[in-house]
């Protein structure tokens, strides 16, 4: 547990410390210091100033004076703080071996928080109507950094796909085919999911409002999507699969993976929705609605505030919201599953199994892709429709916090990098909308962040061949996109900069890729095998053992990212952990001192900041590259 073991160790003998005071249930915290306040600090102080009517200063210094009797290894002294706040002083001899002999180990950084409990995280659930553009990225990136972390903090994660093939926006494009004499095959090679956002979707919009009876056709379309049997149904499958296999094409070179698709247009016809209407009937949570604008239909009443949602039109059709509500007591295990799975038919990246959702029975296997908790990642405009699940969810398992709605805001385009795609606007930034085609797609993005990176390796080592230029390039590339996905609070709109982004200073994925490519630069020339039977004590100036606490502040970093689902704890970590390397590196010459010992125990501590940041970029989905 690294820095945790400190804490762990001054946490037992402070309570020790007020048993013997007789002082019990004392909810107190122990945590990393802030700089001025020693190595770990306490709040036990102000919580006792009530009871012992005494100054938190005075209440510090007295348990101070009681600590120092107690038996501590990794704590050389404790001191109280004028502020009050009781700080402790590291041994950093023993902390430093203990951190860096642990870093050394595959499980660094793991935490036991899940207890392997089965959790769910569903995420991208884009329309398979068009190519992902970089407002989508953000979901599937925030969707698969929170399960990579989930899994090192001790969770079984089962990753799932919604895929909403039966929508409005897939009766669009469909009527486009039909109805207005869009080719089926793509021009000049042009990507199909791409043809079909680009062309076929934002056209037929287009004519929708030009020619508002035409709604008649799509209304049509989407009823005739509905019905399983019908041949637009086994139309709109054929073309949804083509668009989805690109979809998935763009986020395995994302490095992002699955554990299952679902299909929207399944859970339709499983019967999931029945049993699911019944029990809401039942439970008397939803109401037929007698009279008013929206007689004949059934409804969620609103809390006042807000108004009454319609899960059932009056037509007998059902609304998005009541497609999710079966598909969420699904993932939770509420319902007895009437899916059976396939494999889908392409491997994904390292031969990770991809199952898919199917109605058909044949060579199918069973399975199950539920959790005790579901964490589902949708954008905060869904938030309304969110709460309800939410709540809905509360009332049938009667466990609160078991279905999570992990929200995060939009994300807009710079106006010079939406300039640089070929999208103007008038030097404002960049809102997506791919209804009206103002959108940039994600591959467009990963191109010409891979283009950039190719001109300026190819410039600083023209030795490399085209093949490692090409392989920087790529991980260069698809670091970028995720960390500038990640870095913000959830709550943050984010402006995507392209230049900014690939800088390699300031807090950028390139400046993490390039600390850790210089620190491998370090070990390389060293030519010698790493250690970690060194002599710890040498390891004393202020930049080193900055690094060291750094380095053993990972597993807390880890467990504070997935007790509050974020991914930005991470993302700042790897960032603090580059910052403290190269503050390390400014002040500290590793090789050629002159002093064999000396150089040993800094390479031991220059490796294991190399494993260290490449575990945790790993994370986050970013591959350290050894060269830059």
């Amino acid at each position: 547990m690294t820095f945790q073991s400190i804490i762990d160790e001054i946490r037992n003998n402070l309570n020790k410390v007020l048993s013997e005071m007789s002082i019990y249930d004392i909810d107190f915290s122990v945590e990393p210091a802030k700089p001025g306040f020693g190595d770990v600090s306490s709040n036990v102080s102000f919580l006792l100033a009530k009871q012992l009517k005494k100054s938190p200063q005075d209440i510090a210094q007295l348990i101070s004076e009681h600590y120092e009797q107690s038996h501590h290894t990794l704590v050389s002294k404790s001191e109280a703080h004028p502020s009050g706040y009781l700080n402790f002083f590291a041994n950093w001899e023993k902390l430093s071996q203990l951190i860096l002999s642990e870093s050394d180990l595959d499980t660094f950084g793991f935490v036991e928080i899940g207890k392997q409990s089965t959790i769910v995280v569903e995420h991208t659930s884009v329309n398979p109507n068009k190519a992902l553009h970089i407002g989508h990225i953000r979901n599937i990136i925030i969707g698969d950094t929170v399960s990579r972390i989930l899994r090192k903090a001790d969770y079984k994660v089962n990753v799932l796909n919604y895929i909403d093939d039966s929508g409005l926006q897939v009766a669009d494009i469909l009527v486009g085919f039909t109805h207005f004499g869009f080719s089926q095959e793509p021009p000049n090679g042009k990507k199909f999911d791409h043809y079909c956002g680009d062309d076929v979707y934002v056209k037929t919009t287009q004519k929708y409002e030009e020619d508002p009876s035409l709604e008649d056709i799509r209304k049509n379309v989407l009823k005739e999507l509905e019905d399983g049997t019908s041949e637009t149904a086994k139309f709109a499958d054929t073309i949804t699969r083509k668009v989805l296999a690109n979809q998935l094409e763009t986020c395995w070179n994302l490095s992002v993976t699955y554990d299952c698709l679902n299909f929207e247009s399944q859970i339709i016809r499983s019967g999931l929705w029945d049993k699911i209407f019944e029990k809401l009937k039942e439970m008397k949570l939803i109401e037929f609605e007698n009279e008013g604008k929206n007689k004949g239909c059934w409804v969620i009443r609103g809390d006042g505030k807000e108004e009454d949602k319609i899960i059932v039109r009056s037509n007998g059709t059902a609304t998005y919201i009541a497609k999710d509500i079966p598909y969420a007591a699904w993932k939770l295990g509420l319902l007895d599953d009437p899916f059976h799975y396939e494999k889908y038919p392409v491997e994904q990246p390292n031969n990770q199994k991809l199952w898919q959702t199917t109605l058909n029975d044949s060579d199918s296997t069973e399975n199950n892709f539920t959790g005790q908790k579901v964490i589902t990642v949708i954008d905060s405009r869904q938030s309304r429709l969110q709460k309800i699940i939410t709540e809905l969810m509360a009332k049938f398992k009667s466990v609160p916090d078991a279905y999570v709605h992990l929200g995060y805001e939009s994300v807009t385009l710079s106006s010079d990098t939406a300039k640089t795609l070929g999208i103007d606007t008038e030097g404002k930034q960049a809102q997506m909308s791919g209804r009206k085609g103002l959108y940039v797609s994600a591959d467009s993005v990963y191109d010409l962040l891979k283009e950039k990176t190719i001109q300026e390796t190819t410039q600083r080592h023209p030795e490399m061949s085209t093949q490692e230029i090409q392989d920087i390039a790529h991980n260069v590339a698809v670091g970028t996109i995720r960390y500038e996905m990640i870095k913000y609070d959830l709550d943050k709109i984010i402006t995507f900069d392209l230049t900014k982004s690939l800088s390699l200073e300031g807090d950028t994925a390139p400046y993490l890729q390039y600390t850790h490519a210089r620190a491998s630069r370090i070990l390389e020339k060293s030519e010698r095998p790493s250690s970690i039977d060194v002599d710890f004590s040498l390891l004393s100036e202020k930049s080193e053992l900055d690094l060291v606490k750094t380095i053993g502040l990972f597993g807390i970093s880890v467990k504070d990212s997935a007790n509050n689902l974020s991914p930005k704890v991470i993302a700042r970590y790897c960032y603090d952990l580059a910052v403290s390397f190269n503050s390390f590196y400014e002040h500290n010459k590793v090789l050629g001192i002159g002093n064999e010992n000396l150089e040993n125990s800094r390479l031991c501590l220059v490796n294991s900041f190399k494993m260290t940041i490449e575990r945790a970029l790993d994370l986050i989905g970013i591959v350290a590259p050894d060269k830059m």
